[in-house]
């Protein structure tokens, strides 16, 4: 199955994302999506380091007679892009692709990039040689790829690549189901999250950055509202091995530039960014995970609002969160929705001392089956450390809302796109983020709509137990007045009440009637 040339100056449509995707999963055969994944994603980066390269050296083998040599590494690592030595350049795999060995050349192509890009060790996949892997597939699939006429060092061919790579992803993650959502979160909740946040200039960090979709829209954010990319810098972290390789080359596809360690790590027990202080912090931590180590830092620093339950790490994450907050830092994150309400282990009373001390900024009740990974509500907490001061778009200050928390409740908006998955649609978004940022005094009037939004003071929050449910503070949507006269509405209800009762009691006379039959009929069979 072949996919259609694509040009360098289109981006692809989501007909042809999900052409190339069904060309890509035909081929996976029986082999599991997990494992197929890293054959797949690592042959896309493949192709877009060497696009980078082959449009690189076009342009130094037309300024020859300049003295300019394409085959000088130098030339290359100057304008930020990988040295491509030539057994891992895409043209060799594309004419071997057919051939028995074109396993190990794929694996030996990996080798050298790695050897070459110190940036790339120990990132790249490389068991493409291994028996289990169809090399006629892997052949096909090369194909497949070949076809995607882009190039990678501008920013046109790095989007449609990582068009690409995005949504592979997304499709991996679905394929996957439970086991996805340790490396993908859904693109309509980083886009609220990072539309709310609006990571102008600083710096943006995730702890639990799983494959760096919150970095990747951040950037995007910024060229979007036509910011400078380099106004923000990018930490992250990642505990699964294969996850934060994932991270690395989803970044490096998109030319981001982050800092996430020299290896994966654990947030909790290995923090490899100590004493960073971020601006902007984005996160969908691992939902109510029991077995977090705990019991192990019982005494530490991070826990000023008190020590987490072992059996739970959920205000672990938030106050991880808290302690990496600049001054005027802000924080938006994924929680599932008991956060909001449990008093279960010291849980409500570490969620009321971070209410009384004026952090808790915003929370947004999300639609349920939103997530790949389970199909739960969730919730988004925003909170910041510096609510009466601050600018927002375009440097506009923001009003002050210490004392106050912004409730709305979208558990009712985005449509289902098949029987399991929800997404949410550019103007659900853009109700969500319009409402927080009218609210802020950063665009638009804000008002409270019943069954939607709601300011409560922290007085109203005391009343309800600090919980957070914006449920229990939106209150229910207004009903739409249709005209009709109470007491034409009341007959017109009752005479159709009477209506259903009557054929109601005649359903029950049929189907007593039958029964009176059937008993009959059996007892006459017993008697025979």
């Amino acid at each position: 199955m072949e996919t259609r040339p694509v040009t360098r100056t289109q981006s692809l449509t989501s007909a042809e994302k999900a052409e190339l995707w069904r060309a890509a999963d035909t081929l996976r055969g029986h082999m599991d999506a997990a494992e197929y994944k890293h054959v797949v994603l690592g042959l896309i980066f493949l192709k877009y380091i060497s696009d980078a390269f082959d449009e690189r050296y076009a342009e130094l083998e037309a300024e020859a007679d300049q003295g300019a040599d394409p085959e000088d590494k130098d030339e290359y690592v100057a304008e930020g892009l990988f040295w491509v030595p030539p057994d891992a350049r895409w043209n060799v795999l594309k004419d071997n692709a057919h051939q028995p060995t074109i396993g190990t050349l794929v694996d030996g192509a990996m080798e050298s990039l790695e050897r070459e890009n110190p940036s790339l060790r120990d990132v790249l996949p490389k068991q493409y040689a291994r028996p289990t892997l169809n090399k006629q597939q892997l052949g096909q699939l090369i194909d497949n790829f070949s076809n995607l006429k882009v190039g990678g060092q501008n920013s046109q061919g790095r989007d449609v690549l990582g068009q690409v790579y995005e949504y592979f992803l997304a499709q991996f993650a679905s394929a996957e189901g439970k086991q996805g959502g340790e490396f993908y979160t859904p693109a309509s909740v980083v886009k609220v999250l990072v539309g709310m946040l609006a990571p102008y200039k600083g710096r943006v960090y995730d702890p639990c950055c799983g494959s760096g979709g919150m970095f990747v829209q951040s950037e995007r954010f910024v060229e979007e509202h036509k910011g400078r990319i380099g106004d923000i810098s990018i930490f992250g972290q990642e505990s699964n091995p294969t996850t934060w390789k994932l991270a690395k080359m989803n970044l490096a596809i998109r030319g981001i530039e982050a800092n996430l360690g020299r290896h994966n790590a654990d947030t909790f027990h290995h923090d490899l960014h100590p004493d960073l202080r971020a601006d902007y912090i984005l996160a969908n931590p691992p939902f109510n995970i029991s077995n977090w180590g705990g019991d192990r830092l019982r005494s530490d620093q991070r826990w000023d609002y008190g020590v987490p339950p072992t059996g739970n790490a959920n205000f672990a994450w938030v106050q991880h969160f808290i302690h990496h907050l600049a001054p005027n830092g802000v924080a938006g994150f994924v929680l599932a929705n008991g956060s909001l309400s449990t008093n279960t282990s010291g849980e409500g009373a570490i969620r009321q001392n971070i209410i009384e001390a004026d952090l808790v900024d915003c929370i947004v009740s999300m639609p349920g089956q939103l997530f790949f990974s389970t199909q739960i509500p969730v919730s988004l907490w925003f909170l910041a450390k510096n609510r009466k001061n601050g600018f927002g778009q375009e440097g506009r200050p923001l009003r002050d809302r210490s004392g106050e928390i912004l409730f709305i409740d979208a558990r009712q908006i985005g449509e289902l796109e098949d029987r399991t998955h929800r997404v949410l649609s550019d103007d659900d978004m853009a109700k969500i983020t319009g409402t927080y940022h009218a609210w802020r005094g950063d665009g638009g009037e804000y008002e409270d709509v019943p069954g939607f939004c709601k300011t409560a003071s922290l007085d109203e929050v005391r009343a309800h137990g600090h919980v957070l449910t914006p449920g229990r503070y939106v209150g229910t949507a207004a009903m739409q007045d249709d005209g009709e006269p109470f007491a034409e509405k009341m007959d017109r209800l009752t005479e159709r009440l009477t209506l259903q009762f009557d054929e109601s009691a005649r359903l029950e006379s049929i189907i007593l009637e039958h029964l009176a039959k059937l008993r009959t009929t059996t007892n006459g069979r017993e008697h025979e």
